[in-house]
């Protein structure tokens, strides 16, 4: 995912330690059950949609920004499907390190055409799901939530 400005401002002070940031992940289902996937850019693997929230900017509108900036479909979020912190250190090639807080969404397609939309992508496409991509731990377990009537996923807390 491409660096967001008031991120880019803090690393400037924080140089590479490591910061825990907020992040929305969006399983987008079509009419036919089919998943919406993105090949990125950075990495050349496939995965779900996702980025950082804008300051002030609602979780779920971040979902369906994030869709649309990344392959050009539009999208409603209709739950909440699990919210996670990230269990180990992502390092990046320059140094920065994270930790992401996500927040996944459920959302539906209501329009546009699977394309790569922005430079975050090499690919995107509609997936049945028998027919996946190979995919992270990360992404099988959002799509398997997501899929399910479950309620939100969270993991329980062990108490004080």
């Amino acid at each position: 995912m491409a660096t967001p400005d008031f991120i880019q401002d803090i690393r400037a002070l924080a140089g590479h330690q490591l910061l825990l940031l907020p992040g929305v992940s969006a399983i987008v289902f079509d009419d036919e059950g089919r998943v919406l996937l993105g090949r990125r850019a950075d990495n050349g693997k496939w995965s779900t949609i996702g980025g950082i929230p804008e300051p002030g900017e609602e979780p779920a509108h971040t979902a369906v920004r994030e869709v649309y900036e990344e392959t050009g479909v539009r999208c409603v979020a209709e739950r909440v499907v699990l919210v996670e912190a990230g269990k180990s250190t992502i390092t990046y090639p320059n140094g920065d390190q994270c930790q992401f807080m996500d927040i996944t969404f459920r959302c539906r397609a209501t329009g546009g055409e699977a394309r790569v939309n922005d430079e975050e992508s090499l690919e995107v496409g509609w997936f049945a799901m028998d027919a996946l991509p190979k995919l992270s731990e990360f992404a099988l377990f959002r799509i398997k939530q997501a899929q399910s009537d479950s309620p939100t996923w969270f993991q329980p807390s062990t108490g004080l």
